[in-house]
């Protein structure tokens, strides 16, 4: 029987168990967002007046020990709209200043000063600290004013001063800090923008150089096939063809060159990879480069996007694993051109953080997919992989 007990017992904990765990990601999710920390403020704020409940009871304000419960729980639930509202930091505020007044209270005073100075600034946050203060003074100039908190005006201000100048200088360090955080993640998204904006341009470069170049190559053979159809029926058509491609070429100028393209030198194509890889070996990093023989009949532009994956694999390899092998691997089927960029992950960080905007990847992943591809990378047992796969499309 004790055997049956153990083992019923044991297997409701182990379901309680996974249930848990199933569960904990989304709890683990929950306790860092606002909600959470919110609650646990209120929460914590209520334990510490429930200390005063018992003093609170026995003194002369027409509160039992009930009624006192509920009037600080009440107060310290108005800590949970501090930042639900454009006026909640101000409402457990002028919940405080009531405490302050008539019960004596000085411990959500605290928590409303910091909300106060964290969520609407220093300016707000010093003028509740000299209401406080004021609040504090006439409060303690009604006869009522509990002995035990004070007898002297030297510790009256000994206890209420630290208490709203400190609650205030913590919240006031605390809305710089979140300023910062802010900056700091807005020049972030900034940069990664750029990122992807300047190899939109990059690819839209691209785009000009290799089209541009095949639509000046139709137009002209299309005059020289109407040229040599003179007094044929087909002379018309031929010239109605070298018109289209005249066209088309003047509207990619249109829309490449007069709407911001980056200028420069077109992006090289599988030609250029042996260079690549000497250059980086040169600089510590040996490379192994392997490259099907069909992949240079690949058209420029995906031969211009396999480019610029290595390039930026490289330097991301001599930045962050200096020293190590690479191997670069570019493949071909049927339906994908495939490039895969591989290194051991480093032992250790290197000894200089290299200088890094942390944009590279999200600028090669923009032209693989702007390009219909996939693109991924990650470390997994040991190795960082990079790998990119456009769809092919040979050229004659």
């Amino acid at each position: 029987m004790h055997d049956r007990a153990a083992t019923s017992a044991l297997r409701r904990a182990t379901a309680a168990g996974r249930r848990l765990g199933r569960q904990w990601p989304r709890l683990e999710r929950w306790r860092g967002t606002p909600h959470a920390v919110d609650l646990l403020t209120a929460g914590g704020c209520f334990a510490l007046m429930s200390l005063d409940i018992p003093g609170l009871a026995r003194a002369d304000n027409a509160l039992s020990g009930a009624t006192a419960t509920v009037a600080l729980a009440l107060g310290a639930a108005t800590l949970l709209l501090r930042r639900r509202v454009p006026w909640g930091p101000w409402l457990p505020y002028a919940v405080a200043l009531l405490f302050l007044g008539w019960l004596h209270e000085v411990t959500l005073i605290q928590f409303a000063l910091y909300s106060v100075a964290r969520y609407r600034g220093r300016a707000a946050g010093i003028l509740a600290c000299c209401g406080y203060l004021v609040v504090a003074c006439v409060s303690y100039a009604l006869p009522n004013w509990p002995a035990h908190r004070g007898e002297t005006v030297s510790q009256f201000l000994a206890l209420v001063v630290p208490i709203g100048v400190l609650a205030t200088g913590v919240g006031i360090a605390a809305n710089r800090r979140d300023l910062v955080l802010a900056l700091e993640q807005e020049r972030a998204e900034t940069a990664l923008l750029q990122a992807v904006q300047g190899e939109r341009t990059s690819v839209a470069g691209d785009v000009h150089d290799f089209v541009g170049r095949e639509l000046t190559l139709l137009a002209v053979r299309a005059e020289v096939l109407s040229r040599r159809a003179r007094g044929e029926p087909w002379e018309q058509d031929f010239d109605e063809l070298s018109e289209t491609a005249r066209r088309a070429h003047l509207l990619l100028n249109e829309i490449v060159v007069r709407r911001g393209r980056g200028g420069g030198a077109p992006t090289p194509g599988l030609e250029a990879l042996p260079r690549l890889a000497r250059e980086t070996g040169t600089a510590g990093n040996a490379v192994s480069l392997h490259v099907a023989a069909a992949a240079h009949h690949q058209s420029p532009l995906r031969q211009a996007a396999v480019y610029r994956v290595v390039q930026e694999c490289l330097t991301n390899a001599a930045k962050h694993a200096p020293g190590l092998p690479v191997d670069v691997t570019v493949t071909l089927t049927p339906e994908r051109l495939r490039v895969t960029v591989t290194n051991p992950a480093p032992a250790a960080l290197p000894a200089t953080a290299p200088v890094s905007a942390g944009t590279g990847t999200a600028g090669m992943a923009e032209r693989v997919h702007a390009m219909g591809g996939t693109f991924a990378c990650g470390e997994r047992d040991g190795v960082y992989a990079v790998t990119a796969e456009i769809p092919a499309r040979s050229v004659p």
